[in-house]
């Protein structure tokens, strides 16, 4: 059944209907996660986005709480943000990442929006912006290792985690995000930076506005109260661990949207519905997370990834999920630091590939291979430059493993150049048939020869070889024409090319010899 939903989502991303695709699939009798590779490919690597700096921006939190009803305005904001109210008219119901009504979860593993928005900042530059929807935590059906599992992948992914509460933030609630956030404290201690960026604590149904007024400004002086640290030891370290954490940490007030939302089964998002308090707040908080100025681009390590870097570290963060404990948050230091080489590694290969297709690529006329050799070691060089002046998590020892792939990665991408380059050598290409004729025609003469003078036996073992020759040269030609039967063209090419070069090599040795005697 879970089948055929990903091939459904295949099918209707096909044809370019944008929806909500699966792109962590939770499985319920396991209480494991994998990561659909495919659906994520073909999310991150359309041509348009995957060169792209990425910001990600996920909703997370308790179960049933309306984080994917927030994510359809969030849609909604993003497709018509250049209207004049993008919130919509009174009566139009509310589409996009599915949600309902009710007491049950709605929402598995985690899901993306098959669309990627292309957005201009204020500064001119582009960037795509990625909208995640997660599996609410703590639901009778998800076990502690289910809820942080999701809740750490979503933030380690993440540019902005919105943190979906519900009436104000309990002490629990702190220490969950701690649970979830201890990968955090020890990636800073090995890297000396704060390895999350922005945390929004967003408190949904807020009754207090006599304290703390609605919005973004009354929620940074409640959360500033919430997080002060003139406690009990225990609970200071709490905050000390979200404050380590994160570069960026805000709070937003959002009211009750209103009975009509909270009771009626056949509520569809209208926003006649609606209350007015919750629409005014609603206008204030998707442009802080989503206007174009205040977009904050996803980093790791201090360094801004794209699109296409950003698979790397989703299939290097799934693979620690595969065993039945939840890791040791050391291990996914570990695994961000492989993701990171290896998106360098793919980078520098990249410069390698592009100026080595410049050279001697489908369309360049066929070089020297000692000049190919030398522009080799250039641009060699110039990789593992270009792969050293990344920064990269993990520390010397472990980078230089990287460094050493890569230069078995280049050695055999040269190794494959060099052979396309050959195989445009016209005389390269007839080595075999020039060969076997030679053969043919060297024991015609000795048959003929030995034939004269008596020596039946010889003779007939040159014919025997001549004939074997003309065999080997008809069934060489019929494999380049066919295309069929390749393993028996390579080994005649390659008896061929010893042969050529042993008799090369001893007729330079035997005119060597001869230059000196004169």
């Amino acid at each position: 059944m879970r089948r055929d939903k990903d091939e459904d989502d295949l099918q209707e991303e096909d044809i370019g209907v944008a929806r909500p695709v699966q792109i962590v699939v939770a499985d319920e009798e396991e209480h494991s996660f994998s990561l659909q590779e495919e659906v994520l490919e073909r999310l991150l690597l359309q041509e348009e986005v995957q060169d792209l700096q990425v910001v990600v921006v996920s909703v997370a939190g308790a179960f049933r709480k309306g984080k994917s009803f927030l994510l359809d305005f969030m849609l909604r904001y993003m497709y018509r943000k250049s209207f004049g109210s993008w919130i919509g008219c009174g009566d139009e119901p509310l589409t996009g990442f599915k949600w309902r009504g009710g007491c049950e979860r709605e929402t598995t593993g985690i899901l993306a929006w098959s669309e990627v928005f292309v957005v201009e900042k204020p500064d001119g530059s582009k960037v795509a912006v990625l909208l995640i929807d997660t599996q609410g935590a703590f639901d009778s059906q998800s076990t502690i290792k289910d809820c942080a599992t999701l809740f750490a992948l979503s933030t380690m992914t993440s540019s902005v985690q919105v943190y979906n509460l519900s009436q104000n933030i309990q002490e629990d609630d702190l220490q969950h995000l701690q649970l979830f956030t201890e990968y955090g404290r020890l990636a800073m201690e090995e890297v000396c930076k704060k390895p999350f960026q922005t945390l929004m604590f967003l408190i949904r149904d807020w009754s207090y506005p006599y304290e703390h007024p609605y919005g973004l400004e009354g929620g940074r002086n409640f959360l500033e109260k919430r997080l002060h640290q003139n406690q009990h030891e225990e609970l200071q370290n709490v905050r000390k661990h979200i404050h380590s954490c994160f570069s960026n940490i805000e709070c937003f007030l959002l009211p009750h949207p209103g009975l009509k939302v909270a009771t009626n089964p056949r509520f569809d998002g209208r926003l006649s519905d609606i209350d007015e308090d919750f629409k005014k707040q609603l206008v204030n908080l998707v442009p802080t997370l989503l206007s174009p100025e205040n977009l904050v681009e996803k980093e790791i390590g201090g360094v801004k990834i794209t699109c296409r870097e950003l698979l790397h570290y989703f299939k290097a963060y799934m693979k620690i999920y595969q065993g039945e404990e939840l890791p040791h948050p050391k291990s996914m230091l570990q695994a961000t630091a492989e993701a990171n080489n290896l998106a360098a590694v793919a980078g520098a290969k990249d410069v390698y590939n592009k100026s080595m297709e410049q050279i001697c690529g489908g369309d360049k006329p066929y070089i020297s291979p000692t000049e190919l050799e030398r522009r080799h070691v250039e641009l060699r060089q110039a990789s593992v430059r270009h792969f050293r002046s990344v920064k990269k998590m993990g520390g010397e020892d472990f980078c230089r493993r990287y460094q050493e792939q890569l230069e078995v990665e280049l050695d055999e991408a040269y190794t494959n150049f060099s052979k396309h380059n050959d195989g445009k050598n016209i005389f390269y290409a007839a080595r075999t048939p020039a060969t076997l004729f030679a053969v043919m025609f060297v024991m015609y003469v000795v048959s003929l020869v030995t034939g004269f003078v008596g020596i039946s036996s010889v003779a007939t073992l040159c014919n025997l070889v001549m004939g074997v020759a003309l065999t080997a040269l008809c069934v060489w030609a019929y494999v380049k024409y066919s295309g069929e039967f390749r393993e028996v063209g390579g080994v005649i090419d390659q008896v061929a090319e010893t042969l050529w070069e042993q008799v090369s090599n001893w007729v330079l040795i035997s005119l060597t010899i001869f230059s000196v005697v004169i």
